[in-house]
């Protein structure tokens, strides 16, 4: 096995499927990550706990990529939880807090795109690493896929009724 998983490693691993779970769970129920749902909240959580336990690892001894992408999807699920009250913001509020959960979910897989192509099958992995050409065309095919699923998640919000007269 070229990369064994340390104990860490494998309840990151575990923690991490949860928001996963709950997200594809959330696009597939509501077409989008909704804080108030059960899944939503799931999520969140679960996010939350995968980006901690991922501060116990890395390859290189220190802070990586895989940290600062962590701690993006943190801010951007912060963004997207203070949108709606941000009453500057106008009409583009629902849509900022539908991008930012969106594009948390987006990050939550960038790592886990190379660590699982780097790693399986275990004995003669897919991918060697970052630059290698499967990780880095199935990252182009995952960054367009999140550009068409939020263009037609900001269409469907946008379709929705708009309730009058409310204050």
């Amino acid at each position: 096995m070229p990369h064994p998983l340390s104990t860490l490693g494998i309840a990151h691993t575990a923690i991490s499927l949860i928001p996963l779970v709950a997200g594809v769970y959330a696009f597939a129920r509501f077409r989008a990550i909704e804080p108030a749902t059960r899944s939503g909240r799931l999520y969140l959580a679960g996010l939350a706990l995968s980006v901690l336990t991922s501060f116990g690892l890395s390859s290189t001894g220190g802070f990586n990529p895989g940290h600062a992408l962590g701690i993006l999807a943190l801010l951007a699920v912060g963004g997207a939880l203070v949108a709606p009250r941000l009453g500057f913001l106008g009409q583009a509020r629902p849509y900022l807090a539908m991008l930012g959960l969106s594009f948390s979910f987006f990050l939550l897989l960038v790592p886990g795109i190379n660590e699982t192509l780097s790693r399986l099958p275990p004995a003669h992995p897919l991918a060697s690493g970052p630059d290698s050409p499967l990780v880095r065309g199935v990252l182009l095919a995952w960054l367009v896929l999140f550009v068409a699923g939020y263009a037609l998640q900001a269409l469907a919000l946008r379709a929705r009724p708009r309730a009058e007269g409310t204050n």
